[in-house]
C-alpha cells in the first residue's frame, strides 16, 4: 500500500469555491432562492403592518420583525424553518452521486487531490452558498425593518440577529450534511433527493406526532402517581428534541422573544420565582440556547463523518 504524500486537503480550496461558483449559477439554486425571497418579503411585510397596530414601546420592536405572523402568512422565522432544509436538500442530494452519473469522479481523483479534500470541499461550498444567501437574506429584512419602521436596530438587537443567523446557518448545515450522506451512500441522485426528503418530512410533519406516542410507551402515566406525569413530559421532550426543527425552534423563541427564560419544564414555584415579562441580557440567552446549538452541531459532524467514512470505503473506476 503506497502511503499518501503531502495534505490530504489538497484542492480544497479550489474544490469548495468551484463548487460554490456552480451553484450561484444553477437555474436550481435560483428557483429556490427566488421561493425563499418572496415568502420572506411577504412575511416581513406582514409583520411590519402587524407591528404599527401594536404598542410602539417595545424595547425589542425590531426583533418582531423575524416572530411576528399575521394571517394568513406565519411569521419570518417559521418560513425559515420549512423552507431552509429545502435550499439545503437542493445544494446536497447530487453532490458525489452527480459525480459518479457524469463520469467524472475519476477523472477529478486524477488530479493532485485526495477523496478528503473533494468530499470536505464540496460541502463547504455548499455551506458558503448557505452562508451567502442568509446574509443577504437578513440584511435586506434589516433593510426593510429600517425603511418601513423608520428606526434602527439597537445594538443587543444586532447581537441576538446575528446569533439568529449563526442559528440559522448550522440548522441548514445539518440538512446539508443529510443530503451529503445519501449523496454517497446512493449513486441515483433521485434516490438520494427522495431520501434526504422523506427523513425531512418525518422530522417536519411527523415527529410531533410520534414523540408523544414514544414518551406514553416509554413512560406511562400512573393517576395515582404525579411524578409520573413529570417524568413523560421530560421524555417527550427529550424524544423531541432529536428532531433538528425543534432544537432550532427553541434556538430562535429564546434569542428572538428576550422574555424567555426557560426552554424546558417550569413549576409553578419557579414560575413565581421569576420576573415575568423581565428580558434576559444577551449572553444569558446565549447560555440558555447554547446546549441546543452544541447538539446541531455535533449532529453535523456526525452526519458528515458518516459521509466521509461512506465515501473513502467506495471503489472508484475510471
Amino acid at each position: 500500500m503506497r502511503q499518501r504524500e503531502g495534505s490530504p486537503f489538497t484542492g480544497l480550496s479550489t474544490v469548495a469555491l468551484k463548487e460554490a461558483a456552480d451553484h450561484m449559477t444553477s437555474a436550481r439554486i435560483h428557483l429556490v432562492m427566488l421561493l425563499v425571497l418572496l415568502t420572506a418579503i411577504g412575511a416581513v411585510y406582514a409583520a411590519i403592518g402587524q407591528i404599527r397596530d401594536t404598542v410602539s414601546e417595545d424595547a425589542f420592536l425590531f426583533l418582531r420583525l423575524f416572530s411576528t405572523a399575521r394571517e394568513p402568512l406565519p411569521s419570518f422565522v417559521a418560513f425559515l424553518g420549512f423552507l431552509l432544509p429545502l435550499v439545503a436538500i437542493a445544494l446536497g442530494f447530487d453532490a458525489i452521486n452527480g459525480e459518479y452519473n457524469r463520469r467524472t469522479m475519476s477523472r477529478i481523483l486524477s488530479q493532485p487531490i485526495y477523496r478528503d479534500g473533494l468530499l470536505t470541499g464540496k460541502f463547504l461550498g455548499g455551506l458558503l452558498v448557505i452562508a451567502i444567501c442568509l446574509l443577504t437574506l437578513w440584511l435586506l429584512v434589516t433593510g426593510l425593518g429600517i425603511l418601513l419602521l423608520g428606526l434602527p436596530p439597537s445594538g443587543e438587537e444586532v447581537v441576538r440577529g446575528l446569533a439568529f443567523l449563526l442559528a440559522s446557518f448550522v440548522y441548514a448545515g445539518v440538512w446539508l450534511a443529510v443530503a451529503l450522506v445519501f449523496s454517497t451512500l446512493f449513486r441515483s441522485p433521485a434516490t438520494s433527493a427522495l431520501a434526504t426528503l422523506t427523513v425531512w418530512l418525518l422530522f417536519t410533519v411527523f415527529w410531533p406526532i410520534l414523540a408523544p406516542l414514544i414518551a406514553g410507551a416509554l413512560a406511562p402515566v400512573d393517576i395515582f402517581d404525579p411524578t409520573t406525569a413529570i417524568a413523560r413530559v421530560e421524555v417527550e421532550q427529550v424524544i423531541s428534541r432529536l428532531s433538528p426543527n425543534t432544537l432550532y425552534g427553541e434556538m430562535t423563541l429564546a434569542l428572538l422573544n428576550p422574555e424567555t427564560r426557560s426552554l424546558g419544564l417550569v413549576f409553578a414555584h419557579q414560575l413565581s420565582q421569576a420576573l415575568i415579562g423581565a428580558p434576559l441580557p444577551v449572553s444569558e440567552s446565549l447560555m440558555l440556547v447554547w446546549p441546543q446549538l452544541a447538539c446541531m452541531i455535533a449532529a453535523l459532524v456526525v452526519l458528515f463523518t458518516i459521509a466521509y467514512v461512506a465515501f473513502q470505503r467506495q471503489e472508484i473506476r475510471a
